[in-house]
């Protein structure tokens, strides 16, 4: 079975489909990291935003599962625990928007999908990456609710007290950006069952895409 799992930044996609996958006992494929691992590499480089498509073409991704768990190696190195800073998030923004970097990653993730029963998560998975998919669900909450959830993170994460406000601006901000942007915007797919997740919990949401799940696998 294959899970396509969409929706706006800061929804929880990524939480939710780890936990429906290991519920499952399914592969999850995290995509944003691999875009993120993508911007940590040009941002490493030092490269200007200008040249940095020769430098996308020479790098070299690797995608492994090591206890269960997804890596994304840039030149071999595991660049995991240095993807989730606000200059690699800003940047994966920005740069997973080009043509050549998409180019650079949908076969790879094309063809984990052929290997694996995955749930993989991302803003275009079900209308671009993964049109065939088993079940394609789409994740979202308003602004004000994602900006909590991420204030929350970034708090437990760094100790410091977040403007809620400011994410929220920043959220909204992407939110148009990645909605109008030229090469894959973010939409829902047209057969994706939409899963308003503002007033409830992740646990919750993660009982409702298994049961999708095994409704889909019965069905």
């Amino acid at each position: 079975m294959i899970i396509a799992m969409d929706g706006p930044a800061g929804a929880g996609k990524s939480t939710v489909a780890r936990r429906a996958a290991k519920a499952l006992g399914m592969h999850y494929v995290d995509t944003g990291a691999m875009y993120r691992a993508i911007a940590y590499g040009i941002v490493k480089s030092g490269t200007s935003e200008a040249d940095a498509e020769a430098v996308v073409e020479q790098m070299d991704i690797d995608v492994r599962y090591e206890q269960d768990e997804q890596h994304v190696y840039v030149a071999g190195e595991d660049v995991m625990p240095f993807i989730r800073t606000q200059e690699i998030s800003d940047a994966a923004s920005r740069y997973s928007a080009k043509p050549y970097v998409r180019a650079k990653l949908l076969e790879t993730q094309r063809q984990i999908a052929k290997t694996y029963e995955v749930i993989m998560d991302g803003r275009d998975i079900g209308t671009v990456v993964l049109p065939d998919a088993d079940l394609k669900i789409f994740i979202t909450a308003n602004p004000a609710e994602r900006a909590r959830r991420r204030a929350l993170e970034l708090e437990m994460r760094t100790g410091e007290k977040q403007n809620v406000q400011a994410i929220e601006a920043e959220i909204r901000e992407r939110d148009y950006r990645d909605s109008h942007r030229e090469i894959a915007p973010l939409k829902q797919a047209d057969d994706a069952v939409l899963l308003d997740t503002t007033n409830l919990s992740i646990e919750e949401v993660v009982q409702e895409v298994c049961r999708l799940a095994e409704e889909k696998k019965h069905a």
